[in-house]
């Protein structure tokens, strides 16, 4: 890829490319070595060459090229050097056709190259490795991130992130995972896998479960970037397009969701005209190629679901135009279609907005608590119903529980506030 911009910076252009090129340099790698360890190692000697070479000698045209022209040398050299694995210099030599000579123009490779990416999301998440295991070795050979950005995202040491990645490496081994699409019904299975792992990193961004911070923005762009990437390879998946369509509608809320001092803004609050346009009209539009598909036929699931109740939210221009009927009667569907304690949660919400308070608490009422830890969710849903009925001192109730149990340091302060202000208006009453 060529470098953005004719005034950025050498370490700049490094970054980007970096973050760009990295899953298929490492995925085109994986696939000529067979060996997943090697092919990093490869990938970051590529790196550490233009960390030292590019200040000086200028960003390449195609830094991309020049990175896999790179590591494929040295992937020739550590063969030659192991002397018994001649027959694999051979392949890395002849991977591509005439590549020896001159820089490889990845642009001739797209399909091929792309195709290595997805069997890298595809290893990344094995059904052998667990969902947090999946998450951060997506992070770690698909995002780009080092083992360290991982570790600030989840709120771990880097000691710990990088013995959790090399355990899932060494499953991998073990299981020996193969460097192949997955076809048929275990292509099906696999590929929710996939979306399950990048919704997973999208919500640890956008609603983060411990910490200081409300959100970990890089980190749901991040899940962004990824969806987009798997609609690449999928685009006429109607749930692969109903997850980038999600995100994105999620995504547009992010600026609003804070407020200039830093304080958390619930969504009723928020200031619509801070939410990114380009997101919402990104997500309304791939929502848009799902519901087409949808409509000739093709199976719709949780995502498309969930994406539709966004998007309701993002065609109302003011909160009080939100159309809450529309929303409850999406989440009486995805009840059926998605079973569990967060949907019947979030279920009671929209039935207290569309057909008052106590029909909410009713729905809360049937929630299994115990499904969900020591979450603050029912808790703090609790509240805001028992508020909206005029029931303060419950709800100032309900407020300091959920304030007790919460992990998150901002969510913390916004449930305590709304414990204070329940009990200010009980003993006014």
């Amino acid at each position: 890829m060529p470098a953005e911009s004719s005034s950025e910076s050498p370490n700049d252009a490094i970054v980007s490319t970096w973050r760009a090129e990295s899953a298929r340099l490492v995925g085109a790698l994986t696939r000529m070595t067979r060996d997943l360890d090697l092919a990093e190692d490869l990938a970051q000697d590529a790196l550490v060459a233009a960390m030292e070479q590019w200040p000086a000698a200028g960003v390449p045209d195609n830094p991309g090229a020049w990175l896999m022209a790179v590591a494929k040398r040295r992937g020739v050299d550590h063969f030659r050097r192991a002397d018994t694995l001649r027959r694999k210099t051979a392949e890395l030599e002849h991977a591509h056709a005439g590549e020896e000579a001159t820089v490889p123009d990845l642009t001739d490779q797209v399909d091929s190259i792309e195709d290595d990416v997805l069997r890298l999301i595809f290893l990344s998440c094995h059904p052998a490795l667990t969902p947090e295991s999946r998450a951060a070795l997506t992070l770690r050979l698909v995002g780009g991130l080092t083992t360290a950005e991982i570790a600030r995202a989840f709120l771990v040491s880097e000691s710990s992130m990088g013995q959790r990645i090399s355990r899932a490496k060494k499953t991998l081994v073990v299981q020996r995972a193969e460097f192949e699409l997955p076809s048929g019904p275990e292509r099906t299975a696999r590929l929710g896998d996939v979306m399950a792992v990048i919704y997973l990193i999208f919500n640890e961004g956008y609603s983060a479960t411990a910490g200081e911070d409300w959100m970990r923005p890089a980190l749901a762009e991040e899940a962004m970037r990824l969806a987009r990437m798997l609609v690449a390879f999928a685009p006429d998946d109607v749930e692969v397009l109903a997850l980038q369509a999600l995100l994105e509608l999620q995504g547009s809320r992010m600026a609003a969701r804070l407020d200039s001092s830093g304080e958390p803004v619930l969504l009723e609050a928020q200031d619509r005209a801070r939410w990114d346009p380009l997101l919402v009209r990104r997500g309304l539009a791939v929502l848009g190629r799902a519901e087409e598909l949808a409509s000739r036929g093709e199976p719709v699931g949780k995502y498309f679901l969930q994406a539709s109740i966004a998007a309701e939210h993002a065609r109302a221009g003011r909160a009080e135009d939100t159309n809450w009927r529309r929303i409850a009667a999406l989440y009486d569907v995805l009840a059926s279609a998605a079973p569990g304690a967060v949907v019947e949660v979030n279920r009671a919400v929209a039935h207290g907005r569309a057909f008052g308070p106590d029909a909410g608490l009713a729905v809360l009422a049937e929630v299994d608590e115990s499904a969900l830890g020591d979450s603050p969710l029912v808790a703090s849903v609790r509240g805001d119903l028992l508020e909206r009925a005029g029931s303060h001192a419950e709800a100032a109730e309900a407020f300091a529980h959920a304030s007790a149990v919460t992990n998150n340091e901002s969510e913390r302060s916004v449930l305590t506030r709304r414990a204070e202000e329940n009990l200010a208006s009980a003993a006014t009453t």
